[in-house]
């Protein structure tokens, strides 16, 4: 399964050009842009386990750091204060990285 599957892909479109710039980059209105804040929680799961590239179950902050490739790959890398920004957000248990809950209630918050 591809992203494409999930989301449209004029809304990742969209949502890459929005957040070209360095440091421009704001998960809730990405999340929004792409539409994943409409989706079911199981869809949105589903979305998770493209971004887990490595299938640990999380995604680590070497792998946020890639997030937007995994929209589309036209995606810059985010930036270590994006990064953490995303982490520190999602990551509720404090374990240093995103569990696929995590990523659920941070897309729906």
């Amino acid at each position: 399964m591809a992203m494409k599957d999930l989301l449209k892909e004029e809304n990742i479109k969209k949502a890459m050009d929005a957040f070209k710039a360095a440091d421009s980059f704001d998960y809730r209105k990405f999340f929004d842009m792409v539409g994943l804040k409409a989706m079911s929680a199981e869809s949105v799961k589903q979305v998770f386990k493209l971004l887990d590239v490595d299938e640990s179950g999380y995604i680590e902050e070497e792998e946020l750091k890639f997030v937007l490739k995994g929209f589309s790959s036209e995606g810059r890398d985010l930036t270590d204060k994006e990064t953490q920004t995303f982490l520190s957000a999602a990551d509720k248990d404090g374990d240093g990285k995103i569990g696929i809950d995590e990523f659920e209630a941070l897309v729906h918050e």
